[in-house]
């Protein structure tokens, strides 16, 4: 089932980077965190990524975003959340466990900048798959999808 809902979540273009944070990277913090804030802590101060902010707290994601690892996350915007048909978001909402996969979807490991984004041809998620990348007439594609 969790295949299904990721690949419909996808299809729907979820894996779009509307924007990674901050400057196409967020490093969570490593030591002050009033220099560095974490990646919810930034997502929440943008209204465009509140859909994503509730749900990422919904997964008991917020916690986990906000320790040592540097992390990079393409985060969907409001836009692109309402691409998701209702209904799937709904069961998203009920099932933590493929909630928590569909977000680490979204988030890598490192501080990946987008200077070394757009030379790579696979970035490995959070939730184990790859994103595979292209770089096509100054636009970025994550598995062959664009804003």
């Amino acid at each position: 089932m969790r295949k299904p809902m990721t690949s419909a979540l996808l299809a729907a273009g979820l894996a779009v980077p509307a924007l990674a944070l901050p400057g196409t990277s967020v490093a969570a913090p490593t030591g002050d965190r009033a220099v560095e804030p974490t990646i919810v802590e930034i997502a929440a101060a943008d209204p465009r990524f509140s859909t994503l902010v509730s749900l990422a707290k919904r997964a008991g994601l917020a916690d986990e975003l906000g320790g040592a690892a540097k992390l990079t996350l393409f985060a969907p915007t409001n836009a692109a959340f309402r691409k998701v048909p209702e209904a799937t978001l709904t069961k998203l909402r009920r099932n933590r466990s493929m909630l928590r996969r569909v977000l680490l979807y979204h988030l890598v490991a490192g501080d990946v900048k987008a200077e070394r984004v757009v030379r790579l041809r696979a970035l490995r998620t959070l939730a184990g798959p790859k994103l595979r990348i292209r770089v096509r007439h100054h636009a970025l594609f994550l598995n062959g999808r664009t804003k």
